[in-house]
């Protein structure tokens, strides 16, 4: 990649964290804050504090964030702290110009819902390019390391105790379509990185392979790649196609394989990120 080329993505990287940041306060202070319900994460702690204290909001995301932007600086990278700063610095300007015009429902379900989806797309534009809103979210990846507990299993653990907290103080109502609203928020930033177009990994044992292998080129557009295997009972050569594909092109490969060889073994799973060899209509390899 040229010079000019990796400039041209740092731009548009940081273009996108930024309209993630926008995204993220309008969903946070026009939707979910005026309804009392609240975000996870060090977000969540500051709309509870906001609310105790009369301190901007604006105000808490930034101060709280700072330990854990210090201890992500030095155990995770440069670049992953430097974004999250940018990030959470214009979320805090944003969320001060939204602070003054009011809230767009006050139906707190309606607010919960639409709140939850704005914001997952907010927060997984950040996330997908490589920042982060939230500071636990750091420490989760720092005591990963050190524990057997994953990421989301900590990030949960600490969004459960502020959920909990939430329930304290704005009742146990709120504290619910809190709950809802994060759901929406995890499952449509889910959506946001992957995108509609989801990419799986196939990966077929048939006795015909050279046919599907074919289907699967011109029919999907997709290449393939064939592997050496052995049976584990009958000890026979088998050839293995692997192949990369889409979630909406999952029914049709079925349609495929079962066409081509009704007793070919087939599994798909997901796969977590691509590079390189996705240029559809290549020849099979």
């Amino acid at each position: 990649m040229t010079k000019k080329n990796r400039v041209k993505r740092e731009i548009l990287r940081y273009f996108f964290i930024l309209a993630g940041s926008i995204i993220a306060a309008f969903a946070l202070e026009i939707f979910l804050v005026p309804n009392n319900v609240i975000d996870g994460g060090i977000t969540g702690i500051s709309i509870i504090l906001s609310y105790l204290t009369g301190v901007p909001l604006s105000v808490y995301i930034v101060v709280l964030n700072i330990p854990f932007l210090i201890m992500g600086y030095k155990q995770i990278g440069k670049t992953f702290v430097i974004s999250s700063t940018l990030a959470i610095l214009s979320l805090s300007f944003w969320l001060s110009i939204f602070k003054p015009i009011p809230g767009l429902t006050d139906d707190v379900l309606l607010a919960a819902v639409f709140g939850g989806i704005i914001l997952g797309i907010g927060v997984g534009l950040i996330i997908r390019n490589s920042g982060s809103l939230d500071g636990t979210e750091m420490v989760a990846i720092v005591f990963t390391r050190r524990s057997s507990f994953s990421v989301g299993e900590i990030v949960m653990f600490f969004n459960i105790f502020i959920l909990c907290s939430a329930a304290l103080v704005f009742g146990w109502d709120r504290a619910m379509y809190s709950l809802l609203a994060y759901y929406i928020a995890f499952k449509v930033i889910d959506v946001t990185i992957e995108g509609l177009d989801e990419e799986k990994a196939a990966i077929i044992v048939s006795d015909n392979p050279d046919e599907i292998a074919e289907a699967i080129l011109a029919r999907l557009g997709r290449g393939v790649t064939f592997l050496e295997g052995k049976g584990g009972f009958s000890k026979e050569s088998k050839t293995v196609i692997y192949s990369v594909i889409t979630r909406l092109e999952i029914s049709k490969l079925k349609s495929i394989v079962a066409e081509k060889d009704e007793h070919a073994f087939l599994t798909i799973s997901d796969v977590f990120d691509v590079m390189g060899g996705k240029q559809k209509k290549r020849s099979i390899h």
